[in-house]
C-alpha cells in the first residue's frame, strides 16, 4: 500500500487530508492455545496489516469505510451513544474499542471519519480482527490526546474482544500486533506480561504462509469450549499440586499427576498445554543458537500435538501441513491461530521456497478441490501512526 493511494481512496468517500495509520497481523511462530493457560508463546508482527486513513470531526460521529466490506457501505455511530446492534458486521470490533475506552474512563469524543483496507485475509488466523482492535485504540488515542500506553491499549482491545464482542480470547494476538518489533519475534509470558524480544535470524530461510481458504470465524468455532476443557482439567490438578495454571507444570510435574485426569479428553487438553510450552522454551533456546533444523522438528511436534491432543486442526490444515513436510527444503510445519480452517506456516529454505510452494498448491488443490492461497511475509513494526 502506497501513502498517495490510500489517501486518495480516503477523499473518494470523504473530504479532507487524513491522518495515516497502520495495525500488523501476527503469526505465532510456536506455543498455540496456550496463552489462556498461563504458557509462553512466541509470536512476531509481520508486514501484512491494517491501515487506516483518518480525520477528525467535529462531532462525536464516526463514518467508517472499509474496502474489505464494500458491500456495507459507509456505517456510522455515534460516541456518545450505546448503538450496539445485530447488525454491526466488522464495525463491532470498532465499537467494542470505544466501550472499553469509556469504561476505562477515557474521554473518546471526538469523531472521525475513517477509510480502512487491510490486506490480511479474514478468518484466515493471522488476527486480523485484533489488528483492526488495536488500530482503532490508536485512532482513539491520536485523536483524543490521551497518550496511553501501548501496553494498555493492547489490554483494552483483549477486553474489548472478550467482554463486547464474546470471544474469550488471550492476549496473545493483541500484545504481538500492538508491541511487534521488526525482525524480532516475543517470547511472551500470558501469565504476568513479562517478555523479551528474540532475534528472529532464519538465514537462509523463510516463513511461508499457507492459507487453506477454509474460512472460520472465531467466536463460533469450539474455541470457548477448548478453554473450558482446560480449566476443568486445572481444577482436578489444583487438587494434586498448588498450581495457577496448567503450564505452571512442567512435563515431569504433569505425568507425575495427571492420573487424576480419567476423562481422556480432559488429559489430552491439559497434556497439549504443558508440553507445547515446553516447546516454545526449546524452540526460543534452538532460534537463539542457530539451529534451524532443531526449530522445524519443533513444529512439527506443535502441529502433531494441536492435532491429537487438542483437536483443532482439520483436514484442511493436517493436508496443508503433511503436504509441506513433504517438499524438499521444508525443515517444518505447523497450522497458526485458533485452528479449525485458517493458515499453516512453514520453515522454507529460500532456493526451494517457489518449488515447496507449487508442490504444495497442486497438491492441495488436487486434494481438497479449491486453491490456497500462499504469502512469504517479512517480520515487522507494532501498530502505530504511519508516516
Amino acid at each position: 500500500m502506497e501513502k498517495k493511494i490510500l489517501i486518495e481512496k480516503f477523499q473518494e468517500f470523504f473530504e479532507g487530508a487524513p491522518q495515516l495509520f497502520f495495525s500488523p497481523g501476527r503469526v505465532n511462530l510456536i506455543g498455540e492455545h496456550i496463552d489462556y493457560n498461563g504458557g509462553q508463546v512466541f509470536p512476531a508482527a509481520i508486514t501484512f496489516g491494517t491501515y487506516g486513513a483518518v480525520l477528525p470531526r467535529p462531532d462525536q460521529r464516526v463514518r467508517l469505510y472499509s474496502e474489505n466490506f464494500k458491500e456495507k457501505g459507509v456505517l456510522e455511530f455515534c460516541l456518545e451513544k450505546d448503538e450496539r446492534g445485530n447488525d454491526d458486521g466488522w464495525m463491532i470490533y470498532v465499537k467494542a474499542v470505544v466501550e472499553q475506552f469509556k469504561k476505562a474512563g477515557y474521554n473518546v469524543s471526538t469523531g472521525f471519519d475513517a477509510y480502512i483496507e487491510g490486506n490480511i485475509p479474514n478468518g484466515a488466523g493471522l488476527s486480523s480482527s485484533a489488528s483492526l482492535e488495536l488500530l482503532v485504540a490508536e485512532i482513539l488515542d491520536s485523536l483524543n490526546g490521551l497518550n496511553l500506553s501501548m501496553l494498555e491499549k493492547v489490554k483494552m482491545c483483549q477486553k474489548a474482544e472478550n467482554e463486547y464482542v464474546g470471544v474469550q480470547c488471550g492476549i496473545m494476538d493483541q500484545f504481538a500486533i500492538g508491541m511487534g518489533k521488526k525482525d524480532h519475534a516475543i517470547r511472551l509470558n500470558t501469565d504476568d506480561l513479562t517478555f523479551e524480544y528474540a532475534l528472529a535470524d532464519l538465514k537462509d530461510c523463510k516463513i511461508l504462509i499457507m492459507n487453506t481458504n477454509k474460512k472460520r470465524e472465531l467466536a463460533d468455532s469450539v474455541y470457548n469450549e477448548r478453554r473450558a476443557q482446560c480449566d476443568a482439567a486445572l481444577e482436578q490438578l489444583q487438587t494434586k499440586k498448588k498450581i495457577e495454571f496448567l503450564c505452571d507444570l512442567s512435563e515431569r510435574d504433569f505425568y507425575e499427576i495427571a492420573d487424576i485426569l480419567e476423562d481422556r479428553v480432559l488429559y489430552q487438553r491439559a497434556k497439549h498445554a504443558v508440553t507445547e510450552n515446553e516447546r516454545v522454551k526449546l524452540a526460543v533456546s534452538a532460534l537463539e543458537a542457530g539451529d534451524l533444523d532443531s526449530f522445524g522438528e519443533l513444529l512439527k511436534r506443535s502441529h502433531s500435538s494441536l492435532r491429537h491432543d487438542y483437536e483443532v486442526t482439520g483436514w484442511e490444515l493436517d493436508t496443508m501441513v503433511d503436504l509441506a513436510c513433504q517438499q524438499d527444503g521444508v525443515l517444518g510445519a505447523r497450522m497458526t491461530g485458533a485452528g479449525f480452517g485458517g493458515c499453516a506456516i512453514a520453515l522454507v529454505k529460500e532456493k526451494h521456497l517457489e518449488e515447496a510452494r507449487k508442490g504444495i498448491a497442486e497438491k492441495y488443490r488436487e486434494i481438497i478441490g479449491y486453491e490456497g492461497d500462499f504469502y512469504v511475509a517479512s517480520i515487522g513494526g507494532g501498530t502505530g501512526a504511519w508516516g
